[in-house]
C-alpha cells in the first residue's frame, strides 16, 4: 500500500522535472548562450561569407556552369582549383574536398563539404566514435573525424607544401561545414603537429573556419586551439549542441519520447562541474562566433548580429527546442545570414565615419590581435581555474604577428599566473596533480572508482 501511494508522488516530481527541462530548452533559444559575449568586428568576420561560398561551390559538379550559385555567384576562378576529389577518389574515408588558390586574399584554401544524407560512408565517419576512444595532443577527439583528417593530410601534404613554398606570404586555411567542419578542425591540429611536412610552416600562417561543426575536441583542446580554429554557429543550430552520443541518438530516433526522457533525466541530474571535469567530453572547437537573428516570442528574422568569445563554460551545452534547429544548420542559410551580418558591420563602420582605406591598417590590426590575445589567455586561465585537465600543459600561443619580446613577456605572465592559480586549486596531493597533468586516463579511472 505504501509503495502504491508513492507512485503518484514520483509521477508528479517527474512531470515537474520535465516541465522545468522543457522551459529551459525553450529559454536557451534566441541567443541565450552568447548574450554576454562581445561583438565581432567586420575585419575578423570578413572571411566567413567568402568561405561559405567556397563550401557551396564544393557541391557543384561543374563550377563553370553552376546550378545553385548564391546571389552574386561564388566569386571564384575555376582555373585556380588545384585539386578536387569526390567520393570515388576518397574511397569513403573522407568527404569530398578541393584545394583553391585565392590570389586575391593571398590564401590557400582546402574546403571540405558537409554530411551527405545519401552516403553511408559519411554516416560511418560520423558514428565511428566512443567516449575517450581517440587522443591527440594531450586531449580527446572524435575518432572517425580524426581518421578522415589524417587521411586528407597524408594525401595532400605534398601539394600543400609545394604551394606554400611557391607562395611564401600566403596563409593556409582549412574550411568545412557540418561533418567537413569537424574534419577541417582536426586537420588543422594534425597539420600543426606535423608542420615539418608542410615545409615547417609557422602556426600563425594556419587557420581554420569550421561552419556549423560537430563536437569533435575535448575542452582543453577546444580552448588551447582557439587562436587558429574558429567555429561559426547560426542561432539554434542543433549539431554543435548535440551532447548525446550520436550512435545512441540514432538508435533512439525511432522512439522520440524515449530519447527526450533520457535527455531530460541526464540534463537534470548532471552538474555542469562534472561535465567540465570529464576530459573525454567533446565540444565545438576553438573560438566561437554566434550569429543571432531571431528574438524570443517574436516572428520573423531581425538584422543579424555576431557575438564572439572563447568560452570555457557555456560552449553550446544545451539542446534547444526551436523550429529552426535544423534549418539553421543549412549552409545556404549560414552563407546568406553571414553575408547580411558582414554588410551591416560595414554599414555601421561607414556611418561612424571610418575611412575605408584605414580600416585594415596595421595598427588597427595589431590592436585587434591584442584584444583577441588577451581574451584567449583569459580563457586559458579560466580553464585552469576550473581545473580542466591538461589545458595548462602547454603555454598559450599568440595571435598574429607580435614581437618576440612581447611573446617572451606573455609567456612569463602566463607562467606566473598559472603558478598562482595552481596554488588556489583544491587541495590535491602532488601525485594526483602529476597524474592529472600527464595521464588523464588513469586520473579519470581513479575518479570513477571513488
Amino acid at each position: 500500500m505504501s509503495l502504491a501511494c508513492c507512485v503518484p508522488i514520483v509521477e508528479t516530481v517527474y512531470c515537474l522535472a520535465c516541465a522545468r527541462w522543457l522551459w529551459k530548452k525553450c529559454l536557451y533559444t534566441a541567443g541565450h548562450e552568447s548574450e554576454n559575449w562581445g561583438h565581432a568586428t567586420a575585419q575578423e568576420f570578413e572571411p566567413v561569407p567568402r568561405f561559405c561560398r567556397l563550401i557551396l561551390a564544393s557541391y557543384e559538379d561543374d563550377l563553370r556552369n553552376p546550378l545553385w550559385a548564391p546571389p552574386g555567384g561564388y566569386r571564384i576562378e575555376p582555373d585556380l582549383v588545384i585539386i578536387r576529389k569526390d567520393y570515388g577518389q576518397t574511397q569513403g574515408r573522407a568527404p569530398p574536398y578541393f584545394v583553391y588558390l585565392d590570389h586575391e586574399h593571398s590564401d590557400i584554401v582546402l574546403t571540405i563539404r558537409g554530411l551527405n544524407l545519401a552516403r553511408e560512408s559519411d554516416y560511418a565517419v560520423l558514428l565511428d566514435n566512443k567516449l575517450g576512444q581517440a587522443r591527440l595532443d594531450g586531449g580527446y577527439v572524435h575518432n572517425g573525424l580524426l581518421k578522415a583528417a589524417e587521411w586528407v593530410f597524408h594525401a595532400e601534404n605534398e601539394v600543400l607544401r609545394d604551394l606554400l613554398e611557391r607562395f611564401e606570404n600566403y596563409s593556409l586555411s582549412f574550411v568545412g561545414h557540418s561533418l567537413g567542419a569537424g574534419v577541417a578542425s582536426l586537420l588543422t591540429m594534425v597539420a600543426i603537429k606535423n608542420h615539418e611536412k608542410l615545409g615547417k610552416i609557422g602556426r600563425r600562417r594556419i587557420r581554420c573556419f569550421a561552419i556549423a561543426p560537430a563536437r569533435c575536441t575535448s575542452l582543453n583542446l577546444a580552448v588551447r586551439y582557439a587562436d587558429v580554429i574558429n567555429s561559426v554557429v547560426l542561432q539554434d543550430d542543433f549539431l554543435p549542441r548535440t551532447t548525446t552520443d550520436l550512435e545512441d541518438a540514432f538508435k533512439c530516433f525511432c522512439c522520440l519520447p524515449c530519447l527526450l526522457c533520457v535527455l531530460c533525466l541526464k540534463d537534470t541530474c548532471t552538474f555542469e562541474e562534472k561535465w567540465l571535469g570529464d576530459p573525454r567530453r567533446l565540444y565545438a572547437p576553438g573560438r566561437l562566433y554566434h550569429i543571432v537573428e531571431r528574438k524570443p516570442l517574436r516572428l520573423g528574422r531581425f538584422p543579424p548580429m555576431v557575438k564572439t568569445a572563447v568560452p570555457v563554460d557555456g560552449r553550446f551545452e544545451h539542446m534547444v527546442i526551436a523550429c529552426n534547429a535544423t534549418s539553421d544548420h543549412a549552409i545556404i542559410w549560414i552563407e546568406r545570414e553571414s553575408q547580411r551580418a558582414f554588410d551591416l558591420m560595414l554599414e555601421r563602420e561607414k556611418a561612424m565615419g571610418v575611412p575605408i582605406s584605414q580600416r585594415m591598417e596595421r595598427q588597427e590590426y595589431i590592436a585587434w590581435e591584442h584584444e583577441h590575445s588577451k581574451e584567449y589567455e583569459a580563457a586559458l586561465q579560466k580553464a585552469v581555474d576550473f581545473q580542466v585537465p591538461s589545458v595548462y600543459s602547454h603555454p598559450p600561443s599568440q595571435y598574429g604577428t607580435f614581437q618576440e619580446a612581447e611573446e617572451g613577456e606573455s609567456s612569463t605572465r602566463w607562467s606566473d599566473a598559472s603558478s598562482l592559480s595552481t596554488g588556489r586549486r583544491r587541495r590535491l596531493g602532488w601525485h594526483d596533480f602529476m597524474k592529472r597533468l600527464f595521464d588523464v586516463d588513469d586520473y579519470w579511472g581513479q575518479q570513477d572508482e571513488e
